[in-house]
């Protein structure tokens, strides 16, 4: 009887693991506040961002989200393609496409969910309806997609910003009538208190972002989000981390653990910044490491240890 009860344990512990994330949870909903499974069900997704891809173009590969999903038990990966500094997708489009398609195909044939992250600063509406137009039209049927309208406005007001976001939730409903949208708030993802008090109508599995560097955004930051959520608003912490700002500075492990604690009691997605090799605090990586994975620890930095330990744990 005992050699049964093992066998099943071990056959369980099996299919268990073999089972990803996708195909767990599939098609992704919005339900009150809370982002849920295709059954209803709450559902936090945690995971990694890759760094602007003109910058670090090496890391955008098949190798790199098996890596993350396999190793680092990321249940979502996010795509950061550059609409700022040289060589953004307004400039050069095409190598765009071929950095970021390549990391959407792998998640998909990974089973984990991947962010199409518009990652800009600035507002281009015209352009970033006709981009995502084009990706939900490929990508729309899979349920492993996540559209992020603009990763981080700076100057824009919210009432601008929900002129663009109905026009680039239109351009993507045309297309894919339900996988879920992140859309960003004023100042650099902060303003979160703006859009808790005037959120868009009409449209539907629609979720906000807020962004925290854990070195600078404290207390305050952590009550405007827990006000937003227990006051009704869906949000998706799409970038964060436990230093400054600025990227660099000391890693702030102390207020990290509050952001993340506080999260997983709010039952809010979380995604940390970012798959990168440059020499500042927050890239994960030092230069010597494989572009396409898998990494041993002597080439991941503090931070990029402090993340894969907290995605184990979780």
């Amino acid at each position: 009887m005992k050699k049964i009860f093992l066998f099943l344990f071990c056959l369980c512990s099996l299919l268990s693991m073999a089972e990803t994330p996708v195909k767990r949870w599939g098609q992704l909903q919005v339900r009150g506040v809370q982002l849920c499974d295709q059954k209803g069900q709450p559902v936090v997704l945690r995971g990694v961002s890759l760094g602007w891809h003109n910058l670090w173009p090496r890391f955008y590969n098949a190798g790199t989200v098996k890596t993350l999903s396999h190793d680092w038990h990321a249940t979502v990966i996010r795509a950061a393609m550059g609409v700022k500094i040289e060589d953004n997708y307004l400039e050069n489009p095409k190598f765009a496409l071929q950095c970021i398609e390549p990391v959407i195909e792998a998640a998909i044939k990974n089973g984990v969910y991947v962010i199409i992250d518009w990652h800009a600063h600035d507002c281009y509406p015209a352009e970033a309806a006709d981009f995502f137009g084009k990706m939900s039209a490929k990508y729309g049927k899979y349920p492993n997609v996540i559209y992020e309208l603009y990763n981080e406005p700076v100057n824009d007001s919210w009432d601008e910003l929900k002129r663009y976001a109905v026009k680039v939730i239109a351009a993507i409903r045309k297309n894919d009538p339900d996988n879920v949208i992140l859309m960003g708030c004023p100042h650099w993802d902060q303003d979160i208190d703006k859009v808790a008090a005037s959120p868009l109508t009409g449209v539907t599995n629609v979720m906000y972002t807020l962004h925290f560097y854990a070195g600078t955004h404290k207390d305050y930051l952590r009550d405007r989000l827990k006000k937003a959520v227990e006051g009704g608003l869906p949000v998706f912490v799409s970038e964060c981390a436990g230093m400054e700002a600025s990227g660099d500075g000391p890693l702030n492990i102390e207020e990290y653990d509050k952001w993340i604690t506080l999260l997983e009691q709010l039952k809010v997605s979380w995604v940390n910044w970012s798959l990168s090799d440059k020499n500042e605090t927050c890239s994960m990586l030092l230069p010597r490491a494989a572009a396409t994975g898998p990494w041993t620890d002597d080439v991941i930095k503090p931070w990029g240890r402090v993340v894969k330990k907290n995605l184990l744990k979780y």
